[in-house]
């Protein structure tokens, strides 16, 4: 007789339990601990993939990991693996779609955190696999991977706590993004200088682009505006959320000492996750690294930034 659902559960928090074990033995030497048990991080979309595997790295890092999920039955979950395991992780649901879910949040964290140190911005989705391009989810796409990080960004900016080393802002990005690769860049030459020029960046340009990208599609004539043509949706929406990083850099330069705050974007590489169809070629460990790593940078003068394998990329 085959295994129940329960016993199936049972069995991956055991080998989630002992990955976690394995986890805690990996030494960080180049890591300077500035953080406690006191410091908060807050990992949307964290009940899976890259998103589940940040929150267990910081977690047994030492910080307190409050992951949080759409769904709140896998979200519960995800962190009950976690907790069982010894590390400091709670949940709350959230959906990055929806302003009251976002602010239902942000109320909870405050009043039960006093706010946050980190924030890592993963929840995103993704429909094409494989040669597949279809853009028929291209609103829903841009509105979950753009505008719900920037929403996010926009509630706990004012909920990072103070700090000698500054609060860090972590958004998971993509290659897919890039303004000037040489494959899958935009076409369009004006857009592509207004975006790489960051003096000049605005949220009204970010958000004019992908709006049009959006009106294209459905109108009909999106593959005539230069878009780049693999993975077309996903792909302008994290080069949306790439200009943002930006952007939000140059913003937050502003700040004076003992309040900065940090913000830069990375690509976790092909993984193998249910975004990708479980076809990439690095597990979800390694793709989490370089976002733990710029969470936890022991002296963070670095901003505005893109990286990749603990690298700075260009954009």
């Amino acid at each position: 007789m085959g295994k129940n659902a329960n016993e199936k559960a049972k069995e991956r928090r055991e080998q989630r339990r002992q990955e976690i074990s394995l986890l805690r033995t990996i030494p960080y030497s180049d890591h300077q601990r500035w953080w406690s048990a006191e410091t908060i991080a807050v990992v949307t979309g964290g009940n899976r993939g890259i998103g589940f595997e940040i929150s267990r790295q910081l977690a047994a890092h030492g910080l307190t990991v409050i992951l949080t999920s759409r769904d709140s039955n896998v979200g519960v979950e995800a962190a009950k693996v976690l907790q069982e395991g010894g590390l400091n992780v709670a949940f709350h649901q959230l959906d990055v779609l929806d302003p009251l879910s976002i602010k239902h949040f942000a109320d909870w964290l405050h009043q039960n955190y006093g706010g946050l140190d980190i924030l890592v911005n993963n929840a995103g989705i993704n429909f094409n696999v494989g040669t597949d391009n279809s853009v028929e989810n291209a609103r829903m796409v841009v509105a979950t991977n753009y505008f719900g990080t920037k929403s996010m960004i926009e509630a706990m900016i004012p909920l990072m706590k103070p700090s000698t080393v500054g609060a860090r802002i972590v958004n998971v990005s993509s290659r897919l993004g890039r303004l000037n690769g040489r494959r899958n860049r935009v076409g369009d030459l004006t857009l592509r200088q207004q975006l790489s020029d960051v003096d000049s960046l605005s949220e009204e340009l970010i958000d004019h682009a992908v709006s049009t990208f959006v009106q294209q599609v459905e109108e009909g004539t999106w593959e005539s505006g230069g878009w780049p043509q693999t993975f077309t949706d996903y792909s302008v929406s994290k080069l949306a959320v790439n200009a943002y990083t930006r952007l939000m850099a140059r913003v937050l330069s502003d700040q004076p000492e003992g309040k900065k705050i940090y913000i830069n974007c990375y690509c976790p590489g092909w993984v193998k996750t249910a975004m990708t169809g479980f076809a990439g070629n690095i597990p979800a460990e390694e793709g989490a690294d370089t976002g733990v790593w710029l969470a936890l940078l022991p002296d963070q003068a670095i901003t505005g930034k893109f990286f990749a394998e603990r690298r700075e990329v260009s954009f």
